[in-house]
């Protein structure tokens, strides 16, 4: 220790080791502790507290001598060889794919500049050994020039083995996305989601980590002996979730992307559920099934309306069923809607069908406290928009249903669920609508 070192020294809080903790612990509230060296324990026995040169004032000094006993060793000097500490020397994966690029730059005689480093992803999904990259970076001209080891570099820096780079996703009416596989032989991935496996190629299929919260609630539900027709089944985002946790007794998967209902076909024999489910490849508007859903799921956004009058003609005629539709609608600041009492009020069962369990969409009794914390909180903040849209979705169903079955039909809205913000005051929605013919069971209020 000494007043000054040439050899890169840096300032530090010097100490008796009884007083170590205290003086830490002040030099953390004062935000002034240098956390890129260590604490060091000095010969006489002393320690060492490095803190932030230009930070550590006389005023703070004195605070702390104030707080000792008369006599204290409590001095500030300079450490000549401070010790990086660990965190210091910890290097995240962006920074060293500048370095590491930067290095094979300059190997093939080039010039690092601050529009290559703009160019650089700071982001990324990670699928298993696959990496995939935005769309917007790489854009320079002189990657081009660095050829396949441009890549090579990428992937060890990402601790990648494969490397992937979104385009965009075509408007073929399948979401198919423009993907360039950068590094590797295929595209296929395996994801785990909420104890389900996801395989897909990532070059053919979407997947949206954005749904996953649906994906949560769909599983939380309780349908034993039901059946399900997912209307827009893609790899299984829900058919699985309704199979593997909610219990449906089966399901009819309708899609019409063949690479997607490929990736559903290993998906259904990856999680042991294949002989529970029945996949109708192609145009979902030319299924034949009639009268067999106990539930619907219309998971398309930005909207599934041109699936309604195929999801009526699949519900049950005698009993009716569930609707789950997707939507994104446009709302805006706006105070929240309390749903007018009448909605809530309780009606007479149906013989012989299940009371409060019924009513609560078949939840299973060990969320009841979660889930119900949870929709209380939605349904007070449900925006007037949506609460609109609800009510005009509602209105069109029950009319397509009296239109198809030549009877009177009642519509309930039973929960609202905002999935995620899609845009800028535009959010993908999901409705819960039961449907029931009106010389049938009464509807179930939630």
């Amino acid at each position: 220790v000494g007043e000054m070192a040439a050899a890169a020294p840096a300032p530090a809080l010097v100490t008796e080791a009884r007083c170590a903790q205290r003086c830490r612990e002040y030099l953390e509230g004062e935000r002034i502790l240098d956390v890129s060296h260590r604490v060091q324990k000095l010969p006489d026995g002393t320690v060492a507290l490095p803190v932030l040169e230009g930070k550590f004032t006389k005023q703070h000094l004195q605070d702390l001598r104030g707080s000792m006993a008369p006599g204290t060793t409590c001095i500030l000097a300079w450490i000549k060889k401070p010790i990086p500490s660990k965190a210091s020397q910890v290097q995240s994966p962006a920074k060293k794919l500048c370095a590491e690029l930067q290095h094979l730059v300059a190997c093939f005689g080039g010039r690092w500049s601050e529009e290559l480093e703009h160019d650089l992803p700071h982001s990324w999904q990670r699928h298993g050994d696959l990496v995939m990259l935005s769309k917007d970076c790489f854009k320079a001209a002189l990657w081009e020039e660095l050829g396949p080891e441009l890549w090579e570099t990428v992937a060890s820096s990402l601790r990648a083995r494969r490397l992937a780079k979104q385009e965009r996703v075509s408007p073929d009416g399948v979401r198919t996305p423009i993907v360039s596989l950068l590094l590797g032989h295929d595209g296929w991935v395996e994801h785990m989601d909420n104890g389900i496996r996801y395989t897909f190629d990532v070059t053919r299929c979407m997947f949206s980590s954005g749904n996953i919260t649906e994906k949560l609630r769909v599983a939380s539900l309780q349908c034993p002996g039901e059946v399900l027709v997912d209307l827009y089944a893609g790899i299984g985002y829900f058919t699985l979730p309704f199979l593997v946790h909610a219990g449906v007794a089966f399901v009819h998967a309708c899609e019409w992307n063949p690479h997607a209902v490929e990736a559903l076909r290993r998906n259904l024999e990856l999680n042991g559920v294949r002989d529970r489910c029945w996949i109708h490849p192609g145009d979902n508007r030319q299924l034949e099934l009639r009268d067999v859903a106990d539930r619907v799921n219309l998971g398309l956004i930005p909207s599934s309306k041109q699936g309604w009058p195929i999801a009526c003609q699949v519900l049950r005629k005698d009993m009716g069923g569930i609707l789950h539709i997707h939507q994104n609608v446009e709302s805006f600041p706006a105070k929240a809607l309390q749903l007018p009492c009448g909605l809530l009020e309780e009606q007479p069962l149906c013989n012989g069908q299940e009371d409060s369990g019924a009513q609560r969409n078949h939840r299973s009794p060990e969320i009841d406290d979660v889930m119900d914390s949870v929709q209380e909180i939605q349904f007070t903040g449900i925006k007037v928009e949506w609460h609109r849209w609800a009510e005009a979705t509602g209105a069109q169903i029950r009319a397509l249903l009296e239109k198809l079955h030549g009877e009177p039909w009642r519509t309930n809205i039973l929960h609202i669920e905002p999935v995620k913000s899609y845009a800028p005051h535009v959010y993908h929605l999901v409705l819960d609508l039961e449907c029931r013919p009106l010389q049938g069971c009464p509807l179930r209020y939630r």
